[in-house]
C-alpha cells in the first residue's frame, strides 16, 4: 500500500467538507476509474468465521492509497463496509448514505469495531473515492458471511 503525506484533518474539517460535498453540485458525481491493480480485502474477519461482539474488522488495500474523505488526492479513497446489503442495492452513482447497513470509515481507517447483532451477517468492502463516490468499475471486497455469538 503507498503512503501519502497528508496532513492532519480534523473532525470539524471532515464535517465541514462532508456538508460541502452534500451541498454540491451534483454534475460532479462521475464515477472515475480505480487503478487497475487496485484490490480491496478483508483481513479479518474471514468467510465463515465465528466472533465474539463488537467485531473487530480489518481492512486492506493493494494499488491505491487510503485518504480521509474530502480529501481530493490521485488514487486515493476510504472503505466502507456493506452489513446485510447486497451491491446491487446500492446505489453507486450517488454519494453513499450513512445506514445501519452502511459503515462509512471516512477518516482513513483501516480497521475499526461495530456492533452486529448475535446470529448470521454478511459483509463486503466497497471502497470509495474522496466523495463517498464508488470507483467505475466499483472497488469491491469478496462478499463473506460471519456468525456472531
Amino acid at each position: 500500500m503507498r503512503s501519502f503525506p497528508f496532513p492532519r484533518v480534523s473532525s470539524l474539517a471532515l464535517l465541514a467538507g462532508g456538508l460541502a460535498l452534500a451541498s454540491g453540485a451534483l454534475a460532479d458525481l462521475e464515477r472515475i476509474a480505480a487503478p487497475e491493480d487496485a484490490e480491496v480485502y478483508f483481513i479479518s474477519p474471514q468467510d465463515g468465521d465465528t466472533v465474539e461482539g463488537p467485531v473487530h474488522v480489518q481492512m486492506g488495500l493493494r494499488g491505491m492509497g487510503i485518504a480521509p474523505a474530502g480529501v481530493e488526492a490521485d488514487d486515493t479513497g476510504h472503505h466502507h463496509l456493506l452489513v446485510n446489503k447486497p451491491l446491487d442495492e446500492v446505489d453507486l452513482d450517488a454519494s453513499l448514505p450513512f445506514t445501519d447497513h452502511k459503515h462509512h470509515f471516512g477518516g482513513g481507517q483501516t480497521e475499526g469495531e461495530i456492533e452486529l447483532e448475535p446470529g448470521t451477517h454478511t459483509l463486503q468492502l466497497l471502497f470509495m473515492d474522496y466523495r463517498h463516490i464508488s470507483f467505475d468499475p466499483p472497488l469491491v471486497s469478496e462478499e463473506i458471511t460471519i456468525t456472531v455469538e
